[in-house]
């Protein structure tokens, strides 16, 4: 567990793929209460990764904390930037994609929507093309709604699956999905100010053919 930062109010940390985001046995404020030595702290999520996905998250330390990060989440004050490695290549080097998004609980999928009904969400995304390598394309990747598995469908939903992806793909790759969020920034619960943390994805397939990219970000 890698810890970037902590307070006595929030803690910024890299989450490991294959951990859920929620407070369980074996995730995220289970291990960030390992990596602190205090099984006892108050780890509180305020916002989640998909299991599968890895990078930056901030959790609270304190009610307070986690009420006013929770809020900032949910009034679209919370910053989210992600990395992505495609299949392919998007027809623009930098566009937004809008779409209806509805929830398959059954199937645990997130399927696009031709047009409005129940359940029916917006979901849109600003991206941009930062290089490409091999027949694919690595892309940044900033959220204005936080529907599940959104970047995942919106993309493969065009014919640009993520490099790993395995519920909305039929390739199959050797590797981890390649989908890492690389930054978030909010206002402190506690000071007010705005602050941002950022970490590079790791040096491993697929990010590797980008690594001179990876360098200049």
């Amino acid at each position: 567990m890698e810890l970037l930062y902590v307070d006595g109010q929030i803690v910024v940390c890299i989450k490991p793929a294959r951990v859920l985001s929620t407070d369980e046995p074996g995730g995220l404020p289970e291990l960030v209460r390992q990596a602190l030595g205090d099984p006892g702290a108050d780890i509180r999520t305020v916002h989640r990764l998909d299991r599968v996905v890895s990078g930056v998250m901030v959790l609270a330390r304190t009610a307070a904390a986690a009420s006013e990060l929770s809020r900032q989440v949910r009034e679209n004050e919370f910053q989210k930037e992600y990395l992505a490695v495609l299949h392919g290549t998007p027809k623009t080097p930098k566009g937004t994609l809008t779409d209806l998004l509805y929830r398959d609980k059954a199937r645990r999928m997130t399927m696009v929507a031709r047009e409005p009904g129940k359940g029916v969400q917006e979901a849109v995304l600003d991206y941009r093309v930062l290089g490409n390598a091999a027949g694919l394309s690595k892309v940044a990747v900033q959220l204005h709604t936080g529907r599940t598995h959104q970047i995942r469908v919106q993309f493969a939903s065009r014919g640009l699956p993520l490099v790993g992806e395995r519920k909305y793909s039929e390739l199959d790759d050797p590797c981890e999905i390649a989908l890492w969020s690389h930054k978030i920034g909010f206002t402190h619960p506690q000071t007010g100010k705005r602050v941002e943390f950022s970490q590079e994805p790791p040096c491993t397939e697929p990010w590797t053919l980008f690594y001179t990219d990876i360098r200049k970000l």
